[in-house]
C-alpha cells in the first residue's frame, strides 16, 4: 500500500484506528468488494465509516458486516442499504487461510481500512487479529509513552 504524492486516485475513504488498540494484528490483507454505484459515488464524498464492522466467513465466502455508507443523496431510485452486507473478493487460498484462524485459532477479522487503490478501485485491508485483554492495553500503552518520553529525553540532550 506504498503512497506516492504524485498518485491523484489513491486515497484513504475510512480507518479503523480503534482496531490497534483493541485487538493484536497478526496478519493483514488486501481485498476487493462488491459495490453499487451509488456506493461508490458516496465514497468519492467519504461518506463511511467501518469502526463498528467485522468480516466473517460464511458458507466459503467472505463478509464484510455492519459496515456503513451514506446514501447517495442523487440516487433516488436506484440508491443501497447503508448497513448492508458487502461481499468481499478474496482468493481461495486466503479465505481457507481465514477461515482456518476465525473457526480453530479463535481470531477475529477487523477492517483496518478502506480506500481507493492507484487505479480507483476500492480496496479494503483486513486484519486477522486476537482481542487484547486490558493488561495488554495498558502494556501497549505504557510501551507508547516511553517510546514518545525517550524521543523527548534524546532530543533535548
Amino acid at each position: 500500500m506504498a503512497q506516492t504524492k504524485s498518485d491523484p486516485n489513491y486515497k484513504i475513504i475510512a480507518e479503523n484506528r480503534r482496531a490497534r488498540y483493541d485487538y493484536a494484528i497478526e496478519d493483514d490483507i488486501e481485498c476487493g468488494i462488491i459495490l453499487m454505484g451509488s456506493e461508490v459515488k458516496s465514497l468519492r464524498s467519504a461518506q463511511s465509516n467501518i469502526a463498528e464492522s467485522y468480516a466473517a466467513v460464511e458458507e466459503g465466502e467472505l463478509w464484510l458486516v455492519n459496515s456503513y455508507i451514506a446514501p447517495y443523496s442523487q440516487a433516488k431510485t436506484w440508491g443501497h442499504e447503508e448497513r448492508r452486507r458487502r461481499k468481499l473478493l478474496v482468493s481461495k487460498r486466503e479465505l481457507s487461510k481465514l477461515w482456518q484462524a476465525t473457526s480453530r485459532q479463535g481470531m477475529t477479522i477487523v477492517p483496518l481500512v478502506m480506500y481507493f487503490n492507484h487505479k480507483g478501485f476500492v480496496k479494503i485491508k483486513i486484519g486477522i487479529a486476537k482481542g487484547k485483554k486490558n493488561h495488554d492495553k495498558r502494556a501497549t500503552e505504557a510501551q507508547r509513552d516511553w517510546g514518545r518520553q525517550k524521543q523527548r529525553l534524546l532530543k533535548n540532550g
